[in-house]
């Protein structure tokens, strides 16, 4: 030892930046201890011409070799390596063929086993930036940075060298020390990077003010966010719900959410289930490790089924589908005298005025091309026969409607996308709800966006509307809450509607609920019945249990 620790540590002109004491990038050698021992020390504020250079630096698109140089000219002499990440290694499996004598070249090597290894432990200690690549190209997929603290100045250098990365797909940042200031720098420098980021884990990192629903943003082109162990309470689910949707906006690119390990109560759940009511993007969703109990469990699971709308939630509705409605005739070729009778129905329709069929038929002629129109004009005697039958407030029967007539009417405009009822066979008879639905379904009108999810077919019960709920959200895990049976009932509930529902002939096309919901480790026995029921109702709707049961049944069938 004392021979390495001879050799003096190559000097350096700078003092180190602070909060990286315990590494050097270049600059220990082996066994140095006094390195180590060293106080930390401030680093002295640069001049105001160096920042200058940076600014010139074209960057060449390798990450060790842009950051590395970018760091050098701010004015840094030890800062961390950019290194490839290391994999685990494969578990050994001793063969015949192995010998059980050591060999030479064991022997000498084991003579400095003690010196490596205390380098290598001390080695894993120091900060690095680890990067996982692509096989092909070698391109940066992924940035990990675990365990140093990320100050504001180096989040400035990424967002320098980060923009030429034209493959980055996610970036990780583990117990490095971000406070909300610099939670905003790190928020900025997103767009910059490259279209492909879709990924960003920031775990271990507690803010004060708990802003990561910052990053959620209508903005955003986050799609998995990760924010396990930051101590995230009520406070800040409340804040991450209304960036899932309010009534007035929603988040329309996050795919998948985690939040295990954190704070959240009961109050903290209600208000991410709040934020899953106009959600119709959220696919993946995990509180486990959290302090949910039976009353955010009702909440959680209320949203999953049909759910009554508030007051102001109609009315915003009613809003909607009027200005929809406007939108349409204003992209009709009708005649104002049809436009006038037509603004006039919508309204008495929406007032409760009972005119449903009249408007539909009504609504079907004005949507038409002109090329439509001439058609319709031609059988017009027949058009108004019907329009006088449906608009007298009674209910049509089924020998009304002519499959002739139906068959034309499909091959118009298609203006009822979500009931898939356009196909030809006419529109089936049923209660004034369902007509309504329809109608209300023909405001939403064929666009290729996302539609507002307030624009659903709803049902009407008692004077109160009921929106469908929350079918796109597949995956839910609140593995080890606080739930008890009386939680768990309101789950077995929402499962086994939409385990009906999925059977339903109009969920043939389109999200049809959960297909995975883990319950484990709350506070209620696994013997317990409504528990084993949901397992059984759950099981085909698995997509794993599904392909495992087809390997072996594969299996089984070879045998």
């Amino acid at each position: 030892m004392s021979g390495e620790a001879s050799a003096p540590p190559v000097a350096s002109p700078r003092a180190p930046r602070p909060g990286i004491q315990k590494s050097s990038g270049a600059v220990t050698r082996k066994g140095d201890r006094g390195a180590k021992e060293k106080p930390t020390t401030v680093l002295p504020p640069v001049g105001e011409e160096e920042p200058k250079n940076p600014e010139e630096y074209q960057g060449t698109g390798v990450l060790e070799v842009d950051f590395a140089e970018l760091c050098t000219r701010w004015g840094y002499t030890d800062f961390p390596k950019v290194v490839t990440r290391p994999r685990p290694h494969p578990t050994f499996v001793p063969s015949a063929s192995t010998s059980e004598k050591p060999t030479v070249e064991e022997q000498r090597l084991s003579g400095s086993c003690s010196l490596n290894s205390l380098e290598s432990k001390y080695e894993f200690f120091r900060p690095t930036i680890q990067v996982e690549l692509e096989p092909e190209d070698k391109s940066v997929k992924e940035i990990y940075i675990r365990g140093w603290k990320v100050e504001e100045r180096i989040l400035g250098i990424f967002s320098k060298c980060l923009t030429s990365l034209s493959q980055l797909q996610a970036i990780n940042l583990w117990k490095v020390g971000l406070t909300d200031k610099t939670l905003t720098t790190f928020i900025a420098l997103l767009p910059l990077c490259s279209s492909t980021l879709r990924k960003v884990s920031l775990e271990g990192n507690p803010l004060p003010e708990q802003s990561y629903h910052k990053l959620m943003a209508v903005n955003s082109t986050i799609a998995h966010l990760s924010l396990r162990n930051n101590n995230i309470d009520d406070h800040g689910a409340q804040l991450l719900g209304q960036a899932l949707s309010t009534l007035h906006s929603c988040n329309r690119t996050l795919v998948s959410l985690n939040l295990g390990f954190n704070h959240i109560g009961d109050e903290g759940a209600g208000y991410i289930a709040d934020g899953l009511r106009f959600n119709r993007s959220l696919l993946w969703l995990s509180l486990a490790h959290n302090r949910i109990q039976d009353k955010g469990a009702l909440k959680l699971a209320e949203v999953l089924r049909p759910f009554e709308l508030t007051h102001t939630e109609v009315v915003e509705r009613r809003r909607l589908l009027l200005e929809k409605g406007s939108q349409e005739r204003s992209r009709s070729p009708s005649t104002s005298r049809h436009g006038d009778s037509k603004t006039e129905r919508e309204k008495n329709q929406l007032m409760g005025v009972s005119s449903f069929a009249m408007v539909e038929k009504d609504k079907t002629q004005t949507t038409k091309t002109p090329k439509g129109l001439g058609k319709k004009k031609e059988k017009s005697g027949e058009v108004v026969k019907k329009e006088e039958k449906s608009g007298s407030g009674q209910l049509p029967t089924q020998g009304t409607p002519k499959k002739e007539d139906s068959t034309k009417a499909g091959k118009g405009k298609v203006t009822i996308p979500e009931q898939k009822l356009s196909k030809g066979k006419g529109t089936k008879t049923g209660s004034k709800e369902k007509r309504s639905i329809l109608l209300e379904s023909e405001l939403v009108g064929e666009t290729s966006e996302m539609v507002n999810p307030l624009l659903e077919p709803v049902e009407h019960r008692d004077g109160k509307v009921f929106m469908p709920g929350n079918k796109v959200l597949l995956h839910l895990n609140l593995l080890r809450n606080r739930i008890t049976e009386v939680g768990l009932e309101a789950f077995l509930t929402t499962v086994q509607y939409q385990a009906q529902f999925s059977k339903s002939k109009s969920a043939s096309k389109g999200p049809v609920g959960l297909l995975w919901l883990s319950l484990a480790k709350n506070c209620f026995s696994p013997q317990c019945p409504a528990y084993t029921t949901i397992q059984e109702l759950m099981l085909p709707r698995d997509p794993v249990s599904k392909v495992k049961h087809k390997e072996a049944a594969a299996v089984a069938s070879s045998t």
